[in-house]
């Protein structure tokens, strides 16, 4: 079972998806942030803290598909996270961004979750992936904001299509939407 939840930032996404798994034990959380500065680094220790003891967690941005073990279910939090620190690994260092680029990283980023989705789906595992929804944000002002944008809205409908169910999470309050 694949599972999308998505949603705006702090509405309540990856407390709802925790929900979904607090009767298990054999849970693998998949934590794609990454600490670049003191404020990061209180809220990962935050989300740390927030989840049981016994829950095991990987914290990765690349090769996704390696967590999948022994356990039954997987929390990857979150899509988000991961398309930013792809999209900053593979743009830094360029003054100029196109749409071949832009093509270049959505294809990383659409590889690592299908390696993901892939496993899980022949270990017959669950997989919960949160992620946020930017549709409905204004037009960022600047190249790189607008690619941000198009390649997580593009991923988010790719996710969704090969979703078992989805559901978008608004001021805490899960709606299923497929």
């Amino acid at each position: 079972m694949i599972i999308l939840i998505t949603g705006g930032v702090r509405s309540g996404k990856s407390k709802f998806a925790e929900s979904l798994l607090k009767d298990k034990e054999d849970v693998v959380y998949i934590a794609t942030a990454r600490i670049c500065d003191h404020e990061m680094e209180e809220r990962i220790k935050a989300h740390r803290e927030s989840r049981p003891t016994y829950w095991k967690t990987i914290e990765t941005t690349y090769h996704l598909k390696n967590a999948i073990k022994e356990e039954n279910y997987y929390l990857l939090d979150c899509l988000t996270n991961l398309i930013s620190n792809i999209m900053y690994d593979y743009t830094r260092d360029l003054e100029c961004l196109n749409m071949e680029i832009q093509k270049k990283v959505e294809d990383i980023i659409i590889s690592e979750i299908n390696q993901l989705i892939l496993k899980i789906r022949e270990k017959d595992s669950n997989l919960i992936i949160v992620t946020n929804e930017v549709g409905f944000g204004i037009v960022p002002d600047n190249p790189i904001g607008r690619m941000f944008r198009d390649i997580q809205g593009k991923v988010n409908q790719w996710v969704a299509q090969l979703s078992d169910q989805v559901y978008m999470v608004i001021c805490g309050i899960p709606i299923r939407l497929k």
